[in-house]
Formats: C-alpha cells, sequence, structure tokens
C-alpha cells in the first residue's frame, strides 16, 4: 500500500507539473495567441498521461484522480479501506507538483488563481468531461486494457476543445490548480462547484459501466466461440 500511494504521489505530482508548467510556457510563448497556447497545454498534458500512466500503472493502477479511485472502489476492482491513501497520495501530489511547476517558471511556490471559471456551461462541462473519462476508463478495460493509457490520453486531449471548461475532470488536479495564478489556474471560489459537477459525473459514469459492461465477457465469449 505504502509503494501504491507513493506511485500515486509520484504520477499525481507529474501531472500537475505538465499540466501547469506547459500552461505557463504556452503563455509566455503564445504571444498572446490564446488558441495556441491552449493546443500547447493540451498536448503536453495528453502526452504527460500517456507516458505517465504506462511508467505507473502496473504499481497503483495510476488512476491520478480520486474520481477514478473511488469508481474503482464501487465496482470493487480495489478495497475500500485502500481509497481514502490513494485520495490522500493524489492531492498531496497534485500541490506538489503544482508547487514544482510554479518555482520552475521563477512564480511564488503558490499563489491564489485568480482565473474565473463559473457558471452552469463550466459545471455541466465537468459533469459530461468526468462522465466521459470513466466511461472510456471501463470501456477499456473491458474490451482492451492495454490501450488504457493511450485512449485516457486521447480523450483528455479531445475534451480539452469539447468542453467548455478545458476538462479538469479529477478533483485532485481541480483544488492543486488553484493555487496557481497562471493560464492553467482557477479561482478558489469556482473549486467546489467544479469538484461535486466532476463527482456526480463519476458517479453517474460507473453506475452506468455497471450495468452496460455487465455481461460483456460472456457475450464476447459467445461471439468468439470461447
Amino acid at each position: 500500500m505504502v509503494r501504491r500511494a507513493a506511485a500515486e504521489l509520484l504520477g499525481t505530482a507529474f501531472l500537475l507539473a505538465a499540466v501547469v508548467g506547459s500552461g505557463i510556457m504556452a503563455e509566455r510563448l503564445a504571444g498572446g495567441n490564446v488558441a495556441i497556447a491552449l493546443l500547447a497545454n493540451t498536448l503536453a498534458t495528453g502526452a504527460a498521461l500517456v507516458a505517465l500512466i504506462l511508467a505507473f500503472g502496473s504499481v497503483s493502477g495510476a488512476h491520478f484522480n480520486p474520481v477514478v479511485t473511488l469508481s474503482m472502489a464501487m465496482k470493487k476492482a480495489m478495497r475500500w479501506r485502500e481509497a481514502p491513501g490513494y485520495i490522500l497520495a493524489q492531492i498531496s501530489g497534485g500541490f506538489i507538483g503544482v508547487a514544482a511547476a510554479n518555482k520552475m517558471f521563477g512564480c511564488a511556490l503558490f499563489f491564489a488563481s485568480h482565473h474565473i471559471r463559473s457558471g452552469p456551461s463550466q459545471l455541466l462541462s465537468e459533469f459530461v468531461a468526468t462522465f466521459g473519462l470513466i466511461v472510456v476508463i471501463w470501456a477499456c478495460l473491458e474490451s482492451r486494457s492495454s490501450a488504457v493509457p493511450f485512449a485516457v490520453g486521447a480523450y483528455i486531449v479531445a475534451a480539452y476543445w469539447f468542453t467548455a471548461s478545458t476538462s479538469f475532470a479529477n478533483p485532485a488536479v481541480t483544488l492543486a490548480r488553484a493555487a496557481s495564478d497562471t493560464f492553467a489556474g482557477i479561482r478558489l471560489g469556482d473549486v467546489p462547484g467544479f469538484v461535486a459537477a466532476e463527482m456526480a459525473g463519476g458517479l453517474a459514469a460507473t453506475l452506468l459501466c455497471s450495468w452496460l459492461f455487465r455481461n460483456s465477457r460472456l457475450v464476447s465469449a459467445e461471439v468468439t466461440g470461447g
């Protein structure tokens, strides 16, 4: 369990360093072109996710996300008593990653974000982004588990662009990004709404997947003659 928690902490730290660090770099180099900055931030985040899931998947499952951890516990893919340790490691790792990114670019260790992300469209976006993420994970686990790292990375890259919120889809990421007043930040007052929407999206997706994939292995065996 200690090794698993360490993997979750380290992986989430690198994820946040990639999200926030690439956001700062993109904003500085894009010359005011927000679309170019977002594209750079998107590609770095997606690539980091693929690499980190491949790196740590065999140790902890590479959740890096409290919603994923809770979904795994709900579907009995992990023990409930392990979930608090995972979530604490993810949140701690998130802040470590943000601190590292801030300092790498000469900013304060932590400084509160003023990036406003409020309103119904933002909350709906977070619900949809998290719902889709959980569905993609479970669908891949059911059909081709080796594809999970690439599917998650690809989905997040796409969700950056098809959601108004740019797809945080992760309470640990949301909390940590409030501590960086940069391109990737979020105002502290907007965090509770985002987290609530993410949790709701994750719960809805987990319930759907519990029904949707209930007999998928049996159907697959029948189709293939297994």
